[in-house]
Parts: C-alpha cells; sequence; structure tokens
C-alpha cells in the first residue's frame, strides 16, 4: 500500500496527547502540502501539525463537543494507552496537569516518522506513527507492508491490548488483517482494555458517570453516547431515542461479515432498557471517511 513518508519530531508540552493523538513537527514543513486527499493538514509556521493515528482507537482521557461539559472514559486504560505512546516514543518523563495538559518532558521531542494518506476533515493528518531509522526517503510514497506495519506504534498499541481497532476505507485489506490478528492475539489473552470491554455484552448506562467511570466500550460508541446524552439530562438516561439518534448521525461504513455497507450505528447497535451493546465487533466494520 503506497503511503506518503515525512520525518521530523514528535512534541508534547503544552498539549493534551492521549493514546491516539499527539503533536508531529515535519523536518519540511513543505512536505505537508504532498499529503494527497480532499483535506489540508493544519500545520503552524514551524510545520508541526495534530496527528490522529490510523486504525486505532484508544478509551477518551478528554471529549468534549458542543460547548457540553468535558469528559474521559474509565482513566485507568484511557491513561495507560497515553502513557503507552510517550513511553515507547521515547519521552522519559512526562508531567501533566489535572486537566491533562503537559507542562513538562524529558526529552522535550522525540524524533520519527509518519506514514499517511489523507487528513480527516478536522485537518488533523491520519497517520502510522513510527521511530528509528525511516523506511526511506522523507517526501516520498514508499510502499507499506505488513513487516513495515508491524514497526508502528498502531500495531503496537492493538498487540498490547490498549486500543480498539477503528478501521476507514483508506486502509488496504491486507493491512487491516494484519492489525486485526494483533488485535485478536490480546483479545484472546484478556490484554489490557480487553478484560473489562463490554462492547458487545453491554455496558449499563444510567448517566454520564456511569460512562466515565465503567462503561469501556468501543470509543466511537462512547462519544454518540455522550452526544445524545447532552440533549437531555445527563444525570438521568433515557435511552429510548438512542437508536434514533443513531440513524440521524449516518455514519457510513461496510459491515466485512455480511459483504455490504450501510448507514446509521443503529443497524449495529442494541437498546434494551438501561443496557448498550454493539452486535458486530470493531473490527467487522470499516467506516466510510467524509
Amino acid at each position: 500500500m503506497p503511503m506518503l513518508l515525512i520525518q521530523g519530531s514528535y512534541h508534547v508540552l503544552n498539549a493534551r496527547p492521549d493514546g491516539d493523538t499527539i503533536h508531529f513537527q515535519a523536518a519540511d514543513k513543505e512536505e505537508w502540502k504532498l499529503v494527497p486527499g480532499p483535506h489540508k493538514v493544519r500545520y503552524n509556521g514551524a510545520g508541526k501539525a495534530r496527528l490522529r493515528l490510523d486504525a486505532v482507537d484508544t478509551l477518551e482521557t478528554h471529549y468534549s463537543r458542543d460547548g457540553n461539559p468535558e469528559v474521559h472514559q474509565p482513566l485507568l486504560h484511557a491513561r495507560a494507552a497515553r502513557d503507552e505512546l510517550t513511553d515507547w516514543l521515547g519521552f522519559t518523563t512526562v508531567d501533566r496537569a489535572p486537566d491533562e495538559t503537559v507542562t513538562a518532558a524529558t526529552p522535550l521531542t522525540r524524533p520519527g516518522w509518519i506514514l499517511t494518506r489523507g487528513a480527516g476533515r478536522d485537518k488533523r493528518c491520519i497517520a502510522l506513527a513510527g521511530k528509528g531509522t525511516p523506511p526511506g526517503t522523507s517526501g516520498t510514497q514508499i510502499n507499506v507492508d505488513e513487516a513495515l506495519l508491524r514497526t508502528t506504534f498502531n500495531h503496537h498499541i492493538l498487540e498490547e491490548g490498549l486500543a480498539y481497532p477503528t478501521y476507514y476505507t483508506n486502509l488496504f485489506p491486507d493491512l487491516r488483517d494484519e492489525l486485526t490478528t494483533a488485535a485478536s492475539r490480546a483479545k484472546a489473552a484478556d490484554k489490557g482494555l480487553w478484560k473489562d470491554d463490554e462492547t458487545l455484552a453491554g455496558a449499563t448506562v444510567t448517566d454520564i458517570d456511569s460512562l466515565q467511570k465503567h462503561a469501556v466500550i468501543l470509543p466511537k460508541l462512547f462519544r454518540r453516547l455522550v452526544d445524545y446524552l447532552y440533549l437531555g439530562d445527563p444525570n438521568h438516561a433515557d435511552l429510548t431515542g438512542f437508536p434514533a439518534f443513531l440513524d440521524q448521525a449516518a455514519d457510513e461504513f461496510w459491515i466485512i461479515s455480511a459483504g455490504h455497507s450501510t448507514t446509521g450505528l443503529d443497524a449495529i447497535v442494541e437498546v434494551i432498557d438501561s443496557k448498550v451493546r454493539m452486535t458486530h465487533p470493531p473490527e467487522d466494520l470499516v467506516f466510510i471517511e467524509n
């Protein structure tokens, strides 16, 4: 699979990196202009941009939308993923304020490289994150195979069981299968979040606190639940309208096992009283990137 290689450095100071989001500064900021796709990467004068790590979704350390209060998922696994990213990149110490902002780090930056095929609507670069010797010349397209994928943090965090596989149509099936294999091994061993995962078994949602403290579920489902609860009283969850809300959100995705596409997560989310569950595992879905 061809992807653009960009060499540069990872930055955490005065930011709030979590397990799948971090700042990256291109050694040559002009290379951001080479990122393909309909959306441009937003970067500053120094060439620093935000990354969204491709194909993985870690529990939220902080989430807010439409001016609603900031919330998080269960912090044990959310912070484990956050710390795994900075540790893997080579930051030896990272100090954070209560709101997760990094106030000090040693070293201040870490060298590395990314592989990308585009940016999201939010102008974050969607990338595989690498460290060490770059696998080619920065600013050029290189072929990414399973062996190269296994050297990235994206693969590593799934192996550690600290992220859900979350696929989009930009990723080729052979790489997707490799990531699913890594996630499946972690799930079989009950590593990381998998020992507490309720995505398929069902999470009990009675209020916003039950989501924050207890519900270890796919972050995409968590975000939809949070957005829905804040349309009413978040301290007294009424889930009767949640399927209709999911239909209105109109997420487009493929169900791999069924071999067809559909619109609306209500097609794969079941609500029984206060329990919410997905009927297909995350690795069986491929979301259409808008």
